[in-house]
C-alpha cells in the first residue's frame, strides 16, 4: 500500500522513501518486449561476454524507470515530475537464475519555495554499488493559499 507524500511538509535532507526492486531475467524480457530493445546483451550470456561485459545487463532505461517508479507512486500524481536526469555509473548485471536487488532511496535535495519546486535526489544501488549517479527529479509543489506561511 502506497501512501501519498505530504508535499507541504518536505524538508531538505529528508529521506522520503527507501525501497528494494527485484530485477530478474523475466523482467528484462518483458522490458525488451515493451521497449523494442532486443539487443542480445540484455538476455544472452554469450553475446554479453563476447561484447566484453561481465554478464547480461539490465537496460539502462529500465533501471532508470525502476528507480523513479516508487517516487511516482508516492507522489500520487506523476504529472508533478517536471524533470528527471541521471548518469549511468555502473551496469546492473542480472543472473541467469534468481534476481538482483536495486535499492532505491529518495532524499529531498533542495526546495525552491519561490518557484514552488523541490529537487529529489535518488540513489539506486546494487550490493552497495551505485547503478545511477546524480539522479535528480524536479517536482512541482502545491501552491499555497494567499497569506499562508507554507
Amino acid at each position: 500500500m502506497t501512501t501519498t507524500l505530504d508535499l507541504s511538509a518536505l524538508e531538505k535532507g529528508q529521506e522520503i522513501l527507501a525501497v528494494d526492486r527485484e530485477i530478474t531475467r523475466d523482467t528484462l524480457v518483458r522490458y525488451a518486449g515493451a521497449s523494442g530493445d532486443f539487443n542480445p546483451i540484455h538476455y544472452n550470456d554469450t553475446a554479453a561476454q563476447a561484447a566484453g561485459l561481465p554478464g547480461v545487463l539490465a537496460h539502462g532505461m529500465l533501471t532508470m524507470g525502476m528507480a523513479i517508479a516508487p517516487l511516482l507512486d508516492a507522489l500520487g500524481d506523476p504529472t508533478r515530475v517536471t524533470a528527471y536526469s541521471t548518469r549511468f555509473t555502473n551496469p546492473v548485471v542480472v543472473p541467469a537464475d534468481g534476481s538482483v536487488t536495486l535499492h532505491v532511496t529518495a532524499t529531498v535535495g533542495s526546495i525552491d519555495q519561490e518557484g514552488r519546486t523541490a529537487r529529489i535526489d535518488l540513489t539506486a544501488t546494487v550490493d552497495g554499488t551505485a547503478a545511477l549517479g546524480r539522479a535528480r527529479v524536479t517536482i512541482a509543489l502545491p501552491h499555497t493559499p494567499e497569506g499562508s506561511q507554507a
